[in-house]
């Protein structure tokens, strides 16, 4: 278990490290190269895995030993067996859904959430038609589903979970203005929604407008989804 300050959570859980999508913004990418290392990997995994690196223990040095990139590490996998009534964000530190990530690194992490229903779990991914495949039980009610949108262009990734349960988006950084209107087919698909602006002190680090939130919150009102709105907004809230 560990400790976080994201709002929307209680804690982290990261049995899956590392990404390949390549976001300019993303702050675990910032995370992993101040606190990780780049060793190589000996391993058979390794060898036989380019650029994918399996751990069934903990080494003390680090907790990112191959930096960002994908690494499973097995141990974790127990971590929450004695935990109950925790909302866990999955794989803060990646993207669990990747199309990168071997289906068995999958597999092995629903299951360890299956056999712990006493928590939430809370899934984000760039790749949500991954969700759609065979072995995501859809109405697991203590599972949740999201996406990660960021501009006009990325909204049909909501459309991609249309068959679960529990389904939400982060909106985070916004942007540009979503254009979200009453009746939209966006809030079918949509139980919960995130919005935040970029963090850190990237250059070039965008803020949205207000009007753009203000639409997706009064949108959000009209067709009565939730929408949690982070600490991240406040200079422009």
């Amino acid at each position: 278990m560990e400790k976080t300050k994201i709002e929307w959570c209680d804690s982290t859980w990261n049995p899956v490290t590392g990404c390949l999508h390549g976001c300019e913004y993303c702050y675990a990418r910032r995370y992993t190269k101040r606190f990780g290392k780049d060793l190589l990997d000996l391993s058979d995994f390794g060898s036989r895995n380019k650029g994918l690196h399996l751990l069934d223990s903990k080494m003390e040095s680090t907790p990112y030993p191959y930096g960002f990139e994908p690494t499973f590490h097995a141990y974790r996998l127990n971590d929450y067996i004695k935990k109950t009534g925790k909302d866990i964000f999955v794989c803060s530190m990646g993207d669990l859904f990747g199309s990168w990530v071997p289906d068995k690194w999958i597999v092995d992490v629903m299951n360890a959430c299956i056999k712990n229903p006493d928590n939430n779990y809370l899934f984000l991914t760039k790749n949500p038609s991954r969700y759609r495949e065979h072995y995501i039980p859809r109405d697991f009610a203590t599972l949740w589903f999201g996406t990660t949108v960021t501009r006009k262009d990325e909204i049909s990734r909501v459309y991609e979970m249309r068959t679960h349960r529990n389904k939400f988006v982060s909106i985070e950084p916004l942007f540009e203005d979503l254009g979200l209107k009453e009746g939209s087919r966006f809030f079918l698909f949509v139980d919960w929604v995130i919005i935040g602006a970029e963090t850190g002190n990237r250059k070039g680090k965008a803020m949205p407008d207000r009007e753009w939130v203000e639409n997706i919150v009064d949108t959000c009102r009209k067709e009565h989804v939730p929408v949690f709105m982070k600490e991240s907004l406040a200079p422009v809230w």
